[in-house]
């Protein structure tokens, strides 16, 4: 089984003034593609810190992050938005959706960044579309969806460029419970096709319907069952 995610002994490091904030004191694990795992642990944990360095948004201040066989830990900023674009898809709790564009475009915008010619991006962001169980809501603005479907749209535009991971942030967080379970459901499917998911969450509820689940404590990974 290929290796998508090596973390070498991660640490971060912030300076408050003169005193050091240590997020995370030395955290080491592997995830093989086609994993589900998700990541939990108490507030203050370095849950956060430690799903920004997986995701390319920051860099830690020592060890070795290794995505998809590249060294990220090397990179620097124009290098790390790059990898970022096209091996990470990433879903928040809030959707972080264009509130004027459709659905459609919304998802598309990925493969506008990458310089996808148009046409190319309208079928891949009408496939995903579909594939999330979106047909015939293409050119609906996320007012005019539930938040289970802006849900769907942000997760369709996370996979758009068929990236090595998925990470998604409290994913359910804004849902009830009925439209939490059906993006559950949903995000199971994608994983028994092939993608590789991270889920960050202190629900216990959804942090049990993952294969896997690491947890932080004080910097430090407290247990990987």
């Amino acid at each position: 089984m290929a290796i998508v995610i090596e973390a070498r002994d991660l640490k971060k490091c912030y300076r408050m003034g003169e005193i050091e904030v240590h997020a995370l004191a030395g955290v080491s694990f592997t995830v093989d593609r086609g994993e589900m795992l998700a990541v939990m642990g108490p507030s203050g944990s370095g849950k956060s810190t430690l799903m920004n360095i997986l995701g390319c948004l920051d860099l830690p201040s020592n060890g070795e992050y290794i995505l998809d066989g590249e060294n990220v830990s090397e990179l620097k900023g124009d290098q790390l938005a790059s990898i970022r674009n096209r091996k990470v898809g990433f879903v928040f709790q809030s959707f972080n959706l264009l509130p004027r564009s459709s659905a459609l475009a919304n998802v598309e915008l990925p493969l506008r960044y990458a310089g996808i010619p148009r046409k190319e991006r309208m079928e891949r962001a009408a496939e995903v579309l579909e594939s999330v169980g979106l047909e015939g809501r293409f050119h609906h603005k996320p007012t005019e969806l539930s938040g289970g479907q802006q849900q769907r749209v942000a997760i369709a535009r996370a996979l758009v460029n068929h990236p090595a991971i998925l990470m998604a942030d409290e994913p359910t967080g804004n849902l009830d419970s009925h439209s939490g379970q059906e993006i559950m459901d949903l995000i199971h499917k994608l994983n028994q096709e092939g993608t590789t998911i991270l889920v960050v969450t202190h629900d216990l509820l959804i942090g049990k319907q993952a294969k896997r689940i690491i947890r932080l404590r004080d910097g430090l990974l407290a247990e990987d069952s």
